[in-house]
């Protein structure tokens, strides 16, 4: 299904590849810092704010159950963003996300407590929530699909894994700014600072994009008629399964980080390890997402020189045998040793797999369904991923840590399997194909440049 590229533009990519890329990661970052800033306040604020007369373990896990609303709106907000980005392209999309997901944020810091208007409170938090969830939902695919479609053919890994590594880059913003608020104002603000925050972000953001041209294959399709009328029912007729191994294969990037980042803060938080506070554990995760926007880029530059699949194979290998060692680290209350579980989970377990997903998802599908196939199976993973933090807390209550290990580690064998039934798109032929493809690029547009 996937379209090949051909020499010229898609060989050496557009002029502003570079441009683009980054325009993209920026809007990957202000969005994310919005949509992860939310769980790290649902680990830490949400269950005393929203929910303060249940007692501390349905606090935790009505909260997280908030947290996972917002995830189960994003294969919506996919498949919204996939029709219009196939259908009229993919700059009006990305501009559409992200100012929805800045005013969705902002009102979360203007939100009013259960002890200002009681049950309304919890209410009003999964309302905007869902707001949230529809436009991070259409963020993923349009970002994605404008840095791989201006890429170059030989480094569209090393691309879009600059665009991805806006995702590590508003993580680390997003924990930083609780990490500062927490030890810098009263508990009544400490949680909606950061949320306000966002509003400069978004103006910023908002300005980049608007400056990004208009994706070259996209246009390439409107002036030769081939714009998909439908195309999430053409990828659903046509390409279901390489959507349902792309599903399998994004699940376990995102629930495994539901489990090993966002389960584990709260896990910490709520005074398993005494001896680690919530300082040592958003100072862990600021560490290990700032080591992410390096990391993420590295897997994506090494998909392009070894293949797409054998990077996710390491990725998946490493996260199904993760899942005991990781528990038995953060249960010894030492903070260097939780530093360790959070750095090993992110920048390989997570980053790997995210840093060449941008490529790869890109690559199974055709241009004309591109935007809907890669945003429907990166999104509908989303719903598995938003309720893991809830069910892992359910293992937790049930059978103690082991519970949630085992958890991970069956999203790190369900990847494993995904991946060997997902068929290499960037082999050594494809790689092949793509030097000669450059080579007669340079060889074409040598002699036209002399001319002039």
């Amino acid at each position: 299904m996937a379209a090949s590229p051909h020499p010229g533009p898609s060989a050496q990519g557009s002029p502003e590849r570079m441009r683009v890329a980054i325009g993209c990661g920026v809007g990957a970052t202000i969005e994310t810092y919005d949509f992860i800033g939310f769980g790290t306040a649902a680990a830490l604020y949400f269950g005393d704010v929203f929910f303060p007369d249940s007692d501390p373990l349905s606090a935790t896990l009505l909260s997280f159950a908030t947290l996972g609303i917002g995830f189960a709106a994003r294969p919506l907000g996919g498949v919204i963003a996939g029709h219009l980005g196939d259908r009229i392209g993919r700059k009006p999309v990305l501009v559409g996300s992200l100012l929805l997901m800045g005013v969705a944020t902002v009102l979360i810091g203007c939100l009013p407590t259960y002890q200002m208007v009681g049950v309304w409170a919890p209410v009003l938090l999964v309302a905007v929530r869902v707001v949230q969830g529809l436009a991070f939902g259409a963020e993923w695919g349009g970002a994605i699909l404008m840095t791989f479609e201006h890429a170059p053919w030989r480094r569209r890994g090393l691309y879009t894994g600059i665009t991805q590594a806006g995702f590590p880059v508003g993580l680390l913003l997003a924990n930083l700014a609780f990490l500062l608020s927490r030890h810098t104002l009263d508990d009544s603000w400490a949680w909606r600072v950061p949320f306000l925050l966002s509003a400069v972000l978004i103006a910023v953001g908002i300005f980049i994009r608007l400056k990004i041209d208009e994706s070259p294959q996209f246009e390439e399709l409107k002036e030769s008629g081939d714009v998909a009328k439908n195309p999430l029912g053409e990828v659903l007729r046509k390409d279901w399964r390489g959507l349902l191994r792309a599903f399998c294969l994004r699940t376990t990037e995102t629930a495994g980080y539901a489990v090993s980042i966002t389960f584990v803060l709260s896990y910490l938080n709520d005074d398993r390890a005494p001896d680690v506070t919530s300082a040592v554990s958003l100072s862990a995760l600021v560490t290990a997402a700032a080591l992410g926007i390096f990391t993420t880029t590295g897997w994506g530059l090494l998909s392009d020189r070894v293949g797409r699949r054998p990077v996710y194979l390491l990725g998946c290998a490493v996260t199904l045998l993760w899942g005991f060692p990781l528990f038995l680290l953060v249960n010894t209350g030492t903070a260097a040793l939780v530093l360790v579980a959070f750095v090993i989970s992110y920048t390989i377990c997570q980053n790997s797999l995210a840093g060449v997903q941008g490529a790869w998802f890109c690559e199974l599908f055709a241009t004309r369904t591109r935007t809907a196939g890669t945003s429907l199976a990166y999104q509908l993973s989303a719903v598995v991923s938003g309720f893991t933090p809830m069910i892992a807390t359910a293992l937790y209550s049930a059978v103690g840590w082991t519970g949630p290990a085992v958890l991970f580690s069956f999203y790190g064998l369900l990847g494993l399997v995904a991946t060997v039934l997902t068929r290499e798109t960037w082999g050594a032929p494809e790689r092949r194909q793509a030097d000669l493809a450059a080579r007669t690029a340079r060889e074409t547009t040598a002699p036209a440049a002399l001319s002039h």
